[in-house]
C-alpha cells in the first residue's frame, strides 16, 4: 500500500508464495531495471490463460511467451499494431466507432425531456471499446453500440466479460488443482476461451473468403495484414489476435471513466482541452493522426489519469543481470515490481501528487520513467497506440459534441481486481452543446 511505502522508504522485499519479490517506486529504480532486462525481457504469466492453450493445443501469443519465440512474434508484429505507419492505417475504424458512440448518446438524450442524460458510463464504455478494438483487429463491426446486438455478438461480449471476471480468481489457484476439481469457476473460464477463438475462426475464414473471391485489396484490419504478409504462422496470429482482444477492452474502459470523471470535477481543464480540440480542427481536413497530434493536453490529461489511476498498479520485470536497486544487489532472475500507484501518488516524485494537473506533463521538467502505465522498453504493451488512438478519438468526439458534470466531486475509492476500477462507478451527466 502506498502507507506501507512511506513508513518503509523507496525499496521493499515482499514474499509472495513461495517467491521473493523487490517492490520500487522511484523513476531511476525503473531505469535500472529497464537497463538490465536483456533483449528478452521477462514477466510474469496468467497461468489460467496458459493452461487453456495447453488443453485446447493453441499456440501462446506474445503476452504468454518469453525467450526467442516472443521477440521474434514481436518484432513481426510491431510493424502492424504499434507503429506509426501500422497505426494510421486502423485509425479510421476507431474514429468511426467513436463517431457512433457519440450518436448513441445524442440518441439517447433526444428521449429526455431534460436534455441530458446522468448514467454510469462503465458497460457502454466496455462496449465502445470491444467494438473499436474488434473492429481494428478483425476488420468487421460487432453492432454492440446499436439498439439491439445480434445474439453472436451478444455471446462474444459475454465471452470476453466471464473471461475477465473469471481469470481475477484464478490467479491464486494452480490451473492443475482446478482442472481436477473442474470447477463451474473453472469450466466458465475454458468456454470463454473456446468462444472467443472461435470468433477468431470466423474472422479468418471471412477473410480468406474475400481474398479468394478476388475482391478488390483494401485495409481490412490488423489480422488481415497478418494473414495476407504470411510472416506468422496462422496459429501464432490467430493467438495473438485473441490475446489482444482480451487485452483491450477493460484496459481501455476504466481509463476513460477514471478521466470523464476529473474532467466532470475540473471543468476549467475540461474547457481548456475542448478549446484545444476545436483550435486544432479549424485548420481545415487533415490526415487524423495529425489532428491527434496537435492535441498535448488531450494526451496529457490521459497520462495523468493513468498516473493516478494505473490499470495495472505495476510493472514486473525478471532482470536477466544482477542489478543494485536503492544500494541492494538484487541477484538475476528475482521478480522486480515498480509499483505505479504509489509512484503516480508520491510526493517525493510529483508537486502536489493529489491534483489532477495535465499540464505537469507539459512542463520543461525531466519526466524520464514517470509515465510507465504501458510499461516499458521492448515488452512495453503492444496495445498502447491502438489503446492511446482510441481514446483520444473518443475524448475528441465526446468533448466536442458534450459538457460533462458529476453528481459527487469526491475521491473516487478504488479497488484492485485484476485491474483498478473504482468502488462504485460515477454518475456523469451529459448535456450536449449546442
Amino acid at each position: 500500500t502506498r502507507r506501507g511505502w512511506q513508513r518503509i522508504g523507496p525499496a521493499l522485499l515482499e514474499t509472495i508464495g513461495t517467491y521473493n519479490c523487490v517492490n520500487v517506486l522511484l523513476p531511476r529504480d525503473a531505469a535500472q531495471l529497464f537497463q538490465s532486462e536483456g533483449i528478452f525481457p521477462r514477466r510474469m504469466g496468467i497461468e489460467s490463460w496458459i493452461a487453456h492453450r495447453q488443453i485446447r493445443n493453441h499456440k501462446c501469443g506474445i503476452f504468454l511467451l518469453n525467450g526467442e519465440e516472443w521477440r521474434s512474434d514481436r518484432l513481426i508484429l510491431n510493424k502492424e499494431v504499434i507503429s506509426p505507419a501500422g497505426t494510421r492505417k486502423f485509425l479510421p475504424f476507431l474514429n468511426a466507432v467513436a463517431q457512433d458512440f457519440v450518436t448513441l448518446m445524442h440518441r439517447r438524450i433526444s428521449k429526455n425531456t431534460r436534455r441530458s442524460l446522468t448514467i454510469d458510463l462503465y458497460g457502454d464504455l466496455f462496449r465502445f471499446t470491444l467494438e473499436g478494438s474488434s473492429y481494428a483487429l478483425y476488420g468487421e463491426r460487432l453492432g454492440l453500440l446499436e439498439e439491439s446486438p445480434n445474439a453472436e455478438s451478444q455471446r462474444f461480449i459475454s465471452a470476453v466479460e466471464t473471461m475477465l471476471r473469471t481469470t481475477l480468481p484464478l490467479l491464486f489457484i494452480p490451473p492443475g488443482l482446478m482442472r481436477w476439481v473442474n470447477t463451474k469457476l473453472w469450466r466458465d473460464h475454458i468456454e470463454a476461451w473456446d468462444t472467443i477463438f472461435k470468433h477468431a475462426d470466423k474472422c479468418i475464414q471471412n477473410i480468406y473468403q474475400e481474398f479468394c473471391l478476388g475482391q478488390p485489396r483494401k485495409y481490412s484490419g490488423i489480422m488481415a495484414e497478418l494473414l495476407m504478409q504470411a510472416e506468422l504462422p496462422l496459429d501464432s496470429i490467430k493467438a495473438n489476435v485473441t490475446e489482444f482482444t482480451a487485452g483491450g477492452v477493460d484496459t481501455t474502459a476504466m481509463p476513460l471513466l477514471f478521466t470523464l470523471f476529473e474532467l466532470a470535477r475540473n471543468p476549467s481543464v475540461q474547457t481548456a482541452i475542448r478549446r484545444e480540440i476545436a483550435e486544432a480542427e479549424s485548420q481545415g481536413p487533415r490526415e487524423l493522426s495529425k489532428v491527434l497530434n496537435s492535441m498535448p493536453l488531450l494526451k496529457s490529461a490521459l497520462k495523468e489519469t493513468l498516473r493516478l489511476y494505473p490499470v495495472g498498479i505495476t510493472v514486473q520485470r525478471y532482470p536477466t543481470k544482477d542489478v543494485v536497486l536503492q544500494n541492494y544487489c538484487v541477484p538475476a532472475g528475482t521478480l522486480c515490481q515498480v509499483g505505479l500507484y504509489a509512484m503516480g501518488r508520491s510526493p517525493e516524485v510529483f508537486s502536489n501528487p493529489e491534483r489532477y494537473d495535465p499540464l505537469r506533463w507539459l512542463s520543461k521538467e525531466d519526466n524520464s520513467f514517470k509515465a510507465l502505465a504501458f510499461g516499458f522498453g521492448a515488452r512495453q504493451c503492444i496495445g498502447r497506440r491502438l489503446a492511446e488512438t482510441e481514446m483520444m478519438l473518443f475524448l475528441m468526439h465526446v468533448l466536442r459534441n458534450f459538457r460533462i458534470d458529476t453528481v459527487s466531486k469526491a475521491d473516487i475509492k478504488t479497488v484492485f481486481g485484476f485491474i483498478l476500477m473504482p468502488e462504485k462507478p460515477p454518475l456523469l451527466t451529459f448535456r450536449p452543446i449546442d
